[in-house]
């Protein structure tokens, strides 16, 4: 499956709750479906595939979290790799992951295979941080659908 379509449909899980997430994300950091032959994105085209501003990759890249190549005349070239991991750094700041942990983990990965276990580590770590915030929303929503409850055959305002 082409990149664009695999980034398209991750970032569209949220609005079909049927959508496979595991098969998705398999596919998009699988480095066996990248496509070789796959034009790569200009800032303005990866920005709007990914929901990012232009401003916000640079800043990624400036950052070192991302590293485009450059084309003869200077101009960013987001590759399939690239636009996979920006997916991968949008998901983890949705869910929390703070830039210095995004940072270290990105170095890690640009280390190689021996960094593993510290980025699992990583992972398991954000992984704990997230099944709080899941369980701090669950008590929210409960909250809410409890006052919805306690109104029903009242007015509304």
């Amino acid at each position: 499956m082409a990149t664009d379509a695999l980034v398209e449909r991750i970032l569209a899980i949220g609005d079909d709750p049927s959508t496979p997430v595991v098969d998705v994300l398999h596919g998009l950091v699988d480095d066996s479906t990248i496509e070789a032959s796959a034009a790569p994105k200009s800032v303005a085209e990866a920005a709007d595939l990914v929901g990012l501003s232009a401003h916000t990759l640079r800043y990624y890249e400036q950052q070192g979290l991302v590293r485009p190549a450059r084309n003869s005349s200077g101009y960013r070239e987001y590759s399939a790799s690239d636009l996979r991991r920006l997916v991968f750094l949008i998901r983890m700041r949705l869910s929390g992951m703070t830039m210095q942990d995004l940072k270290l983990y990105i170095a890690l990965v640009e280390q190689g295979a021996s960094t593993i276990p510290e980025r699992r580590r990583i992972m398991l770590d954000q992984r704990d941080r997230i099944r709080r915030q899941l369980r701090e929303l669950t008590l929210a929503l409960e909250t809410t659908e409890y006052k919805i409850s306690a109104y029903d055959g009242h007015p509304e305002g």
